[in-house]
This record gives C-alpha cells, structure tokens and sequence, in this order.
C-alpha cells in the first residue's frame, strides 16, 4: 500500500473540499440569513476570477493585491444586487427571487463572454507559493495547496465566531426571525440583509481569486460549478454553516479518491469476483466484445467517470433517509 499517494490523496480532497466550503459559505449564510436560494452566487467565484485576473494580469499588480481588492469590489457590486434588484422583486415571494438570480446568472454569463471571450484565461501560481511543500515517498504536496487550506479554515473560524460570539451576528440572526422587532430596537434591517448578502458574494469571490491559479477560468466555471455547491448546501443542511463544511469534505476528499484511482469498473469487478472464487464469463470477454453489450459501458467506465456522478447519488440518498440534511434541522 503507497502510504505516500494515500496522504497527498487524502491532502488534496481536503484542499478540494475546504475550497467547495469557501465557495457554498457565502451561499449558505445568504440563505441562512435572508431565505434568498441564490442561483447566481457560482457566477460571482466566476467574477471573482476574471476581476483578479484582469488585476494581476493586465495591470501588472500581483497576486496579493487581488487577494483582498477583488473580493471587496465584488462585495460592493453583490450589495448593489441586493439593493436594487433582490430587494425590489423580495414582496412578489420566493418565486421571483429565484427567476431573478436565475437570470442575474445568465446576465453575468454573457457579459463574461462579451468582454472577456470563451477561451481560458492562464494564471501562474504565486512565486511564493510555487514548489511543493513536502514530498513523502514520489509524491509532493503543493504549498498552494496549504495555502488555500489554511484560507478556508480561517474563514470557516472567522465567520463562525462572529455569528455565534458577537454581537452583530446576534443581530443579523435576529433580523431574520424578527425583522420587526430588530428595526423597532433602532436596527437597520435592510441595511444589514444588504450587508449579508454582499459578504456572502465576497466570500464567493475570494473563492475565484483563490481558484485562479489551480483551476480554468473560462465562461463555463460557474455552471461547472454551481451544481456542486447546490448539493453541498442541500447535503449539510440549507442555512447550515457546519453542514455546508461536512458536506464539502465529504465530497472533495471522495471525488479526489475517485480522481486519483487509476481502476476502472470492470478492474474492480475481478478484483471482487477473484477475492470471492467467483468465475463470472462475461469479464473474460475481449474488450471489443463487452462495448458492444449494453452493459459494457457502464463497466468499462473509469472511476473518475463514476466519481462524477457520485454527489449528485449522494445527495439523492441523503434526501430519501435524511431530507433535513446531514447538520440541518427539520422544521415543524
């Protein structure tokens, strides 16, 4: 057993899973904050990758002016959403919140295209950050990859002591059960639903600046990613932060097992039919003639085929036996 490739395996899913957490963060506290389901929130990471590659790139300033200018510019662009869009069409229902952002996303998709083309725009990894951390056997932990360990649990620790130990997250958890009360204490709730809802595309944000030099930014990332973070909210519970974290994890690390295994269905299926004595027939058939069977294709699949499907199978399972999600709370 390659101890080494299970570690760095294990590092990367890890990585990959505090990365989904940093993106599904922001939409989570929006929903758990203003009960807004925001379709366009992967099309803010998106923004914030072209914004920081437009910073880093073709202004010539580096990575670390980015790191913090583009998620405070695209906070300020999410408040102004909320103010004169979400904040508008709020007293039509949930309905209409959700066409909204789900056009706002189309929106934003288009002007990606118009400005910056449909061709992936190319961003090194910080000269800091370059090389590995430490190698264990052949294999090498990447520092980036730390580095965006330790930005994600930081922000993990950060939002969760500010709205549990603070007194503005007492506020901003009460301006959403009792709105009305809040504002009667002298409290500017839609002030502080627009603040929310602009840290949470921050957050999104930051999420694209720290992408950008591991992941293709191009005008498909928002769509290749939104669904993945619909099933980590769905899967931790909807409005759940520490849900939204195990569920993260749960489908980084797995989906980067699956990545990195290099097996394929049929290669499992003798593996398991050899381990029972069994002697089934249809795996001693020529490649050729098991594509040609119904049933070929699907064992024929490589594990990174199958690992694609899995959090979308997980999701359906986890809805069947536990809608409430896995930290979410059933509502009576």
């Amino acid at each position: 057993m390659d101890w080494g490739f299970i570690t760095v395996t294990l590092l990367d899913g890890l990585a990959r899973g505090l990365y989904y957490f940093l993106v599904s963060a922001g939409l989570t506290l929006i929903f758990s904050m203003m009960g807004v389901l925001n379709f366009a929130h992967a099309s803010f990471f998106m923004l914030g990758g072209y914004f920081a590659y437009i910073v880093a790139q073709e202004w010539g300033l580096s990575f670390w002016i980015a790191l913090p200018v583009v998620p405070l510019a695209i906070g300020a662009i999410g408040m102004v959403v909320e103010r004169f869009g979400l904040r508008q069409v709020h007293k039509f229902g949930h309905v209409a919140e959700l066409i909204f952002t789900f056009g706002l996303a189309f929106l934003i998709q288009e002007f990606v295209k118009l400005v910056f083309g449909n061709d992936t725009k190319p961003y090194a990894v910080p000269e800091l950050l370059k090389g590995p951390l430490f190698t264990i056997g052949d294999q090498t932990f990447g520092s980036y990859r730390a580095f965006m360990i330790v930005v994600s649990i930081s922000i993990f620790i950060g939002l969760y002591l500010l709205l549990t130990k603070t007194r503005i997250g007492m506020i901003i958890q009460a301006a959403l059960s009792h709105p009305h009360t809040v504002s009667n204490l002298g409290h500017n709730v839609p002030l502080i639903f627009m603040a929310v809802f602009g840290v949470g595309t921050a957050l999104a944000a930051l999420a694209g600046v720290i992408a950008l030099p591991t992941d293709a930014l191009q005008p498909g990332s928002a769509a290749r990613l939104g669904p993945i973070i619909f099933v980590i909210i769905v899967m931790g519970g909807l409005g759940s932060l520490n849900g939204a974290l195990v569920a993260s994890m749960i489908i980084g690390v797995l989906t980067t097992m699956f990545d990195a295994s290099q097996l394929n269905v049929i290669t499992i299926l003798e593996s398991i039919t050899v381990a029972l004595g069994i002697d089934w027939e249809l795996l001693d058939r020529p490649t050729y003639e098991l594509r040609r069977l119904m049933v070929g294709d699907i064992i024929m699949m490589s594990t990174k085929q199958v690992g694609s499907l899995f959090p979308y199978l997980l999701m359906v399972l986890i809805l069947i036996f536990r809608p409430q999600g896995i930290l979410g709370k059933r509502e009576t």
